[in-house]
């Protein structure tokens, strides 16, 4: 890996492939190996995740590939070159890392945190400016509010939003997480889910990512890596053959009740069928409003401010209540999902909602559209037809060994 003297943009080439050979950690005074001769091999641009019980190996792993852990033996190969060989520090430059809680500098502003490595790699200074302000867009925060904050000032889900912009900052080829929304609540932890997603749809990274939340895993992997005790292999598939075909007991133990339901995490929202809703602005008059929620021959309207996000939902009988002001008509938006959200997370903010919709939005969080329950069901019922195809060859061979 040559270290670059400038970005290549989020156009730049694509991530590269890591190969682990016979990789093994051994600590001074333990029983036996902490990681036990791991082989396998990332391909370029895919996302891999390694799971498994605590303590099986899976962060040890993950560091031994930046060394931030030393291996004791075997190799590590970036796009084919050996990289247990050349300096550290050098291979950290060229590596993206993101762990839990973030990480940021308390005492560096939000853009001194995602100008680090760049700034260590002797970019121009106009250069890191412009590359700051575009990281920040990446992630979806405005350069503008975000810029000159201190961590302090951030919500823990924009600490990881910057987190990931500094691990991308220097456009390296490969990105390490280990367990990075562990720390955050469910809902903004989903909401940092469709981000990544989002963004490796955009950028096409190698991404090797650390959780012990298997649903985590499915919704974000190209390929799973279960690991046992010492970071033996015990399956490295794709989610949907881990969940309809799983190695041995120790995989299905580890997948859990209701597999099933797990592969909701494999269908976007994306990829279901995104519908029009009708729409207003904040600064559109009363009558505007109510002439448009008629004609449309809709029930309701969805209500946008300013930069054009949902805001609130509004019925006819909303306009003639408060006096006729549209900032307490209606009900307010409680939740959206966006395009790269699962299946499940839209079902789940449909039901919690109990409309029967949910909107749609964009990488600013801007309005995109509409996902509405009977669609949703649809694609239920084709991921249910899908399976009974699939294991009805299986059943009837089971059937013809049985007596008559």
């Amino acid at each position: 890996m040559s270290e670059s003297a400038g970005p290549r943009g989020s156009s730049g080439s694509p991530g590269a492939t890591i190969a682990l050979e016979n990789l093994s950690k051994r600590y001074p005074g333990g029983a036996g190996p902490s990681v036990d001769d791991v082989t396998l091999e990332i391909r370029a641009g895919e996302t891999v995740v390694l799971v498994g019980p605590s303590g099986c190996g899976k962060s040890t792993t993950l560091k031994m590939i930046n060394r931030l852990i030393e291996p004791s033996g075997g190799r590590i190969r970036i796009d084919g070159e050996d990289v247990t060989g050349i300096d550290p520090v050098k291979l950290r430059r060229n590596v993206g890392y993101a762990i839990q809680s973030s990480g940021l500098f308390p005492h560096m502003t939000v853009a001194q945190n995602i100008a680090l490595v760049p700034r260590m790699l002797g970019w121009p200074r106009t250069r890191i400016r412009e590359r700051v302000e575009e990281m920040l867009d990446l992630v979806g925060l405005d350069p503008r509010e975000f810029h000159d904050r201190y961590p302090r000032r951030l919500s823990g889900g924009q600490q990881q939003r910057v987190g990931v912009a500094r691990a991308l900052a220097a456009d390296p080829p490969v990105l390490l997480m280990d367990e990075p929304f562990g720390a955050v609540d469910p809902i903004t932890r989903d909401h940092l889910q469709d981000e990544l997603l989002r963004l490796q749809h955009e950028l096409r990274r190698t991404i090797v990512f650390v959780t012990h939340d298997f649903d985590e895993a499915i919704k974000l992997a190209d390929r799973i890596v279960v690991l046992r005790e010492r970071s033996r292999i015990a399956q490295f598939d794709t989610p949907e053959a881990i969940l309809t075909h799983p190695a041995d007991d120790f995989v299905s133990e580890f997948v859990g009740a209701g597999a099933a339901l797990k592969r909701l995490h494999l269908t976007r929202v994306r990829d279901v069928g995104i519908t029009e809703c009708p729409t207003v602005s904040v600064d559109d008059p009363l009558p505007y409003v109510c002439d448009r929620l008629h004609g449309s021959g809709r029930d309701e309207i969805l209500l946008l401010d300013r930069r054009g996000r949902p805001r609130r939902w509004l019925r006819r009988g909303d306009l003639t209540r408060d006096g006729g002001s549209l900032d307490r008509a209606g009900t307010p938006v409680t939740d959206t999902v966006t395009r790269d959200a699962t299946l499940r997370d839209a079902l789940e903010a449909v039901l919690t909602d109990g409309s029967g919709r949910v909107a749609v939005t964009g990488r600013h969080g801007e309005y995109a559209g509409v996902v509405d329950v009977e669609t949703l069901m649809r694609s239920v019922h084709t991921l249910l037809e899908a399976d009974r195809a699939r294991t009805r060859p299986e059943r009837e061979a089971v059937g013809e060994g049985w007596p008559a």
